[in-house]
């Protein structure tokens, strides 16, 4: 009997971890929007990637998600703009402007790969309003030396715009991204938004 309970309060354990592994980076009502986003659509309706900005940069918020079993099959540290960065403060800023050198939010589908200065990379089209620029500003997914594999809090190096991944990290999700017959969409949000105003004042909207 004892050993029943032990095998139970186990695999228990196990789900919750996993479960809390899921949800420091992504939350369950973000999965179910991105699932009806999904459906009847040209896209892999099994796989994902989220990236939530909210997170420090030094930890993982990079997850390449399975979105028919409701497991993360990977997380990393992934970059984002220096023209993001807003001095003196942990919140960040974004922007669909060319130049800016800032993140966008939103869903995009990550499209052919090339060979570029970073080498191996992917191409990205921006879906949204928010990020409908992104071929156009070149926004593509790459690995970069400076990006760590473990979690750190020291905040991860920047990019000009592009989500930037460890060269290990990279080579994993190229893996899932080339096996995939039809595109995946990666899916970048944060719980705040700071999106700048005619008179060059910035508001958070949640």
């Amino acid at each position: 009997m004892k050993f029943l309970v032990y095998i139970f309060v186990f695999f228990t354990s196990f789900n919750f971890i996993k479960a809390q592994d899921r949800q420091n980076v992504v939350s369950k009502e973000k999965i179910t929007e991105l699932k009806n986003y999904l459906k009847n659509k040209n896209y892999n309706q099994d796989l994902a990637i989220f990236i939530n900005f909210k997170i420090h940069s030094g930890k993982y918020r990079y997850l390449v998600y399975d979105l028919k079993n409701d497991k993360v099959l990977q997380k990393a540290i992934v970059s984002h703009g220096s023209g993001s960065v807003i001095p003196n403060s942990d919140k960040l800023r974004f922007s669909n402007t060319e130049n800016s050198y800032r993140s966008s939010l939103g869903k995009y589908e990550i499209q052919e790969s090339y060979e570029g200065k970073f080498g191996k990379s992917y191409r990205m089209k921006g879906l949204n309003s928010t990020n409908s620029n992104a071929r156009q500003r070149a926004i593509v997914l790459h690995s970069y030396d400076c990006i760590s594999d473990q979690e750190s809090s020291k905040p991860a190096c920047l990019s000009l715009g592009c989500p930037m991944l460890s060269k290990k990290a990279f080579k994993q999700t190229a893996k899932f991204l080339d096996s995939s017959k039809k595109p995946v969409i990666l899916y970048a949000f944060t719980k705040f938004v700071l999106i700048k105003t005619q008179k060059d004042v910035y508001k958070i909207f949640s």
